[in-house]
């Protein structure tokens, strides 16, 4: 636990909710035990769209889609959307999402290895927005792409980086199955606000999440 669980309920009994699709897709998902981005981390999301108004964006983990096609709403008219994943049982079930919503031909859903996909784009199809929410231990692997591919000026925003607090841990009081992750992660966030061409605040929002702007001329 990060924040308290009576602010957090406080919190998220404030939130006004989706569309009806997206409720039931977030439904869909919890019997199915389908991780989905946390109510506060939505509400992050909607203002971040809001602010920064992004005309390409880069997903990395789509699972069923459910934060693909929050981002869809949210985002600017004419906004297109890349996804990637690499577990095959949800593709098509992320597919049938995007047809549901009318989304298909906004959302471009790749299927694969994340990293061998983020090594094959070219830097001339960067991105004004890259959300990061994929297998934790492969966060500091990304890296170094998902900077290349952001437009200067373009934001990184990392999902579920504090593992409900025992990032602050030693490795050894972390659950053994649990310390390469615990290892990767803490690495992960020193390299993000230690990059000279990032920069980058860590919040306790939800799972923890970072968010980072990329400097230089946009």
């Amino acid at each position: 636990m990060i924040v308290d669980d009576r602010m957090r309920a406080y919190i998220n009994s404030l939130n006004p909710g989706n569309t009806e699709l997206l409720e039931e897709i977030e439904r869909e998902a919890v019997k199915a035990y389908v991780p989905i981005i946390r109510r506060e981390m939505q509400s992050f999301l909607k203002f971040l769209l809001a602010s920064v108004k992004p005309y390409r964006i880069l997903e990395v983990g789509t699972a069923i889609g459910f934060s693909a096609l929050l981002m869809s709403e949210y985002a600017p008219e004419g906004c297109q959307i890349t996804t990637i994943e690499n577990y095959e049982k949800r593709i098509p079930i992320a597919r049938e999402n995007f047809i549901r919503a009318g989304k298909e031909k906004q959302i471009t859903l790749l299927f694969g290895d994340a990293l061998k996909i983020l090594q094959g784009l070219e830097e001339t199809e960067s991105f004004d927005f890259i959300f990061l929410d994929a297998a934790k231990g492969q966060y500091l692997s990304y890296l170094p792409e998902v900077v290349r591919l952001l437009s200067p000026g373009g934001i990184l925003l990392s999902d579920n980086v504090l593992q409900d607090g025992d990032i602050i841990e030693s490795r050894f009081a972390v659950e053994r199955r649990n310390r390469t992750i615990h290892t990767r992660m803490r690495e992960y966030l020193y390299q993000l606000t230690h990059r000279e061409d990032l920069t980058t605040s860590i919040l306790p929002l939800a799972d923890g999440v970072t968010v980072s702007v990329k400097r230089g001329i946009v």
